[in-house]
Formats: structure tokens, C-alpha cells, sequence
């Protein structure tokens, strides 16, 4: 059994079947997800190694419900943007963007919830009330988007290459600003921390 403060270990067999250990029972891909729904902090073991496969195991679940028809929540324009992400040079910075937006997203669902609730019978005056923080968050996520879209020029120092020496009476361009961009790679490194830094100060005062 785990302590209180500790998350409940799920053990994963061989035979893909999932055991509970804080209820010892075995459970399926869909009790988790209601587990996650609820707040419970679980991880899941390999029960055989050990491992930590949190990771793949919550895609799964992912992969499950995307697939439940009418429960489709992630657009293909997204998930062809997220892909084209894998093996690039911004790859490290996208999990931390994704993980602050959603947590931005949280803090506010509960007040978009209990004024959704409240909006049936209302007049088109109230309407107007409700909708002006969902514009807010909308407006502050496109903000968001302008910081990272910036933060990813800074992982490109070098400029597209240029026609081939000769090819239109020019000589190439010379070496020496290619060196320095290089040269300047820490500074823009700084600069790229202080915009991370900034999009998080932002994220955080939507709550």
C-alpha cells in the first residue's frame, strides 16, 4: 500500500493486464483514466523490471479515447505540428510549453465551468460577460504562441544558404559573420531562458 503523499503503483504484466496495488485489484485502461479524471497520482511499473512506463501507458490511454467516436479532442492541424516536432532541435522546449499551457488552462476551467452553467435562460448581455474570459484566455494563448514562436528563431543562428558562389557574378559571402553568430550562440541561449522565464510569468498570472 502507498502512504498517503506517495502516488498508487500500478503494475503492468506481461500479459498486459494492470494491477492496482493500493486496492490490489486489477484494473483496465479505463479505470485510470477515471483515476486521472479524479486527481489520483499513480505510476506504473514494469512488474517484471521495474521500469517506470508512466510515459507510454498514459498515451495509450490517449490513443484509446481519440479513438471513441465524438471524443476527438486533438485537431490534425496539432498533431501534424507535434510530430514534425520529433528529432528537432526544438523538441526539448515543447514539453515544458505544452505542460504550462495546460496547467493555465486548469486554473481556469472550473470558472468557465460554473459560468457555462449558469448560462442557459441568460440574456445576450450575460453572454457577453461569460464569453469575455474565454476571449481573454484565447488572447493570452496566442500571446503565448508569439513568445515560443520566438524562442524557436533562437535555435536557428544561422541564415538560409544563399546562392552558390559565382552563380550571379557574386563571390560567396565571406566566413567571418557565420563565426560570429556562432560566437553569440550563449547570448542567444540566455535570451531564450529569459523568454521561457517571461511565457511562465505570464502563464502564471492567468490563475
Amino acid at each position: 500500500m502507498a502512504a498517503k503523499d506517495e502516488p498508487i503503483i500500478i503494475k503492468k504484466y506481461a500479459n498486459r493486464r494492470l494491477y492496482n496495488t493500493g486496492t490490489s485489484t486489477y484494473v483496465t485502461l479505463e479505470d485510470l483514466a477515471e483515476m486521472v479524471k479524479k486527481g489520483v497520482e499513480f505510476t506504473v511499473q514494469d512488474a517484471k523490471t521495474g521500469d517506470d512506463i508512466t510515459h507510454p501507458v498514459l498515451t495509450q490511454i490517449i490513443f484509446e479515447l481519440e479513438n471513441k467516436e465524438g471524443q476527438n479532442m486533438l485537431p490534425i492541424p496539432f498533431l501534424r505540428q507535434l510530430i514534425a516536432f520529433y528529432g528537432d532541435q526544438m523538441q526539448m522546449i515543447v514539453p515544458s510549453f505544452l505542460e504550462q499551457s495546460m496547467i493555465a488552462f486548469s486554473k481556469e476551467q472550473e470558472r468557465f465551468r460554473e459560468q457555462m452553467k449558469g448560462a442557459l435562460g441568460k440574456s445576450p448581455l450575460d453572454m457577453m460577460k461569460i464569453a469575455t474570459p474565454i476571449k481573454a484566455l484565447e488572447e493570452q494563448t496566442r500571446r503565448n504562441m508569439e513568445m515560443f514562436q520566438n524562442a524557436m528563431r533562437l535555435f536557428t543562428p544561422f541564415p538560409p544558404a544563399g546562392p552558390p558562389a559565382g552563380s550571379n557574378g557574386t563571390s560567396a559571402a565571406p566566413a567571418e559573420p557565420a563565426r560570429k553568430e556562432t560566437s553569440e550562440k550563449p547570448d542567444d541561449l540566455q535570451e531564450l531562458k529569459e523568454q521561457i522565464a517571461a511565457m511562465q510569468r505570464k502563464l502564471d498570472t492567468m490563475s
